[in-house]
């Protein structure tokens, strides 16, 4: 399948490492082939120079015009519903759940170690159960009359 997401004003994007990490932003203006002019208005990130390299592109595009003032991309922003939109989408899930991995406890790890432990037990014996009346169910199989042996 074709790339689909272009570097273009309006593209929304994920930072992936800095001060700002972890915030969305959008893209004004593309200064050179290396940084865009970025801003993000309702993620509290202020308008800067930003290199790609910093940027993931996502989905979600904002209609606004080129080099538009904050005020502008705010209204853009909360008219398309960009956090509501990012916070659906499995990406965001995922960052989610890592974060709440990250800040486990030795005791939340232990707690879910146990719940998995008993989910397992449920499933392996409602799956023995299950396996169990199959085999009842199941009509006996017929012995097969022997091939006959041919003489050379």
């Amino acid at each position: 399948q074709t790339f689909k997401r272009f570097v273009e004003i309006g593209r929304v994007a994920y930072i992936a490492f800095g001060p700002d990490e972890g915030k969305l932003v959008t893209i004004v203006d593309v200064i050179d082939q290396n940084r865009a002019l970025v801003d993000g208005p309702c993620t509290s990130v202020v308008r800067q120079a930003m290199n790609f390299n910093k940027l993931e592109l996502t989905k979600f595009v904002i209609k606004f015009p080129h080099s538009a003032r904050t005020g502008v991309v705010k209204k853009a922003w909360e008219k398309a519903d960009i956090n509501k939109l990012w916070s659906e989408t499995s990406w965001a899930k995922k960052i989610e759940a890592q974060n709440k991995r990250k800040v486990m406890t030795d005791f939340d790890r232990f707690k879910l170690f146990k719940a998995k432990q008993a989910r397992n037990r449920l499933v392996r014996i409602e799956f023995g159960r299950l396996r169990k009346l199959a085999k009842k169910a199941a009509p006996t199989k017929t012995r097969k009359p022997n091939k006959k042996v041919h003489k050379i």
